[in-house]
Formats: structure tokens, C-alpha cells, sequence
């Protein structure tokens, strides 16, 4: 499964080191992290995915694949700059949020729209949004909500 993980471009310690749990909790079940490519939570949370051997994808505002963080296995450059925020959500089969501000926000609105089973912690508080407290149990919460167990009823896995 792909896991999209949006939030902050920067963070404090506390939501860093939450994104590199989260990121080495999805590479060590066996999940592919997605996210927008650069720093803050999806630096962090690429570093943890690296450091457990997962498999990382920074999907760029710019036009150039350099830009990404170092931790990014496949950079796709896409010169869209916040309207690729879209094209985060739509290649991942669900959504964890950390921290965030308006950019998250928008990503968030995208996850509606797009019906991914969608987790937060330390986010926005939106309808769709499942708060959660700790990497575990948002990890937990989109592999049921991916697999057909429970969480959002929207379409998880979208037509892609």
C-alpha cells in the first residue's frame, strides 16, 4: 500500500521526530511513503522510511527532481507548485497528516474530495478527519481502512 504523509515544511522536534516514526512504522509493514518531497515532515518522515530500507516518494513543486530531500527514493518533478498538493493524495490509498498549516489544510480538503481514509495527529481538526495520538495507531487505522476492516467509508483505493 502507498501511504500519503502530509504536514508541515517546519516542524518542531516534536512533530520531526513523530514523521520519522511514522515513516520507519510504514517501512517496516511493508508500506511505500508518498509525500510532497521537501522538508519538515516530509524530510522526516522519508529519513525514517530510508533507515528501515522502505521505499520513498517525493512528488515536487518544482519543475526540478534536485529539490528533493535526500531521503527520497523516486523525486517526480512536477513544476505545479501547490496544485500538486492533488497529486500527493491521489498516489497514496490513504492519508496521515502531521501538523500543518494551509498547505496541509488544502491536501486535507483533497483527501475528502478523493475519499482517502485520512489520520491526524496533531492537525487539523476537519469531519473526515480521524484524530489519533500516536504513529501505531494511525499506521493501524489505514491498513483497516484500506483493507475493507472499518475506518472512512469512502472509496480507499480511488481508480489509479
Amino acid at each position: 500500500m502507498r501511504i500519503s504523509v502530509i504536514g508541515g515544511s517546519t516542524v518542531d522536534e516534536a512533530a520531526a521526530d513523530a514523521a520519522t516514526a511514522l515513516g520507519r512504522q510504514i517501512a517496516q509493514r511493508g508500506h511505500t511513503v508518498v509525500c510532497g518531497g521537501l522538508g519538515g515532515v516530509m524530510e522526516a518522515v522519508c529519513r525514517g522510511a530510508n533507515a528501515a530500507d522502505g521505499r520513498t516518494i517525493g512528488i515536487l513543486p518544482s519543475d526540478d527532481r534536485a529539490d528533493a530531500n535526500p531521503y527520497v527514493d523516486e523525486a517526480i518533478a512536477t513544476g505545479l507548485g501547490h496544485a500538486r498538493n492533488a497529486l500527493v493524495v491521489m498516489n497514496g490509498d490513504a492519508v496521515v497528516a502531521i501538523d500543518g498549516s494551509g498547505g496541509t489544510l488544502s491536501e486535507l480538503g483533497y483527501a475528502a474530495v478523493y475519499g482517502r481514509p485520512t489520520v491526524g495527529i496533531g492537525t487539523h481538526e476537519t469531519a473526515h478527519v480521524e484524530p489519533v495520538e500516536t504513529v501505531e495507531e494511525a499506521v493501524e487505522y489505514v491498513e483497516r481502512a484500506v483493507d475493507g476492516d472499518g475506518g472512512d467509508d469512502g472509496d480507499p483505493g480511488g481508480s489509479a
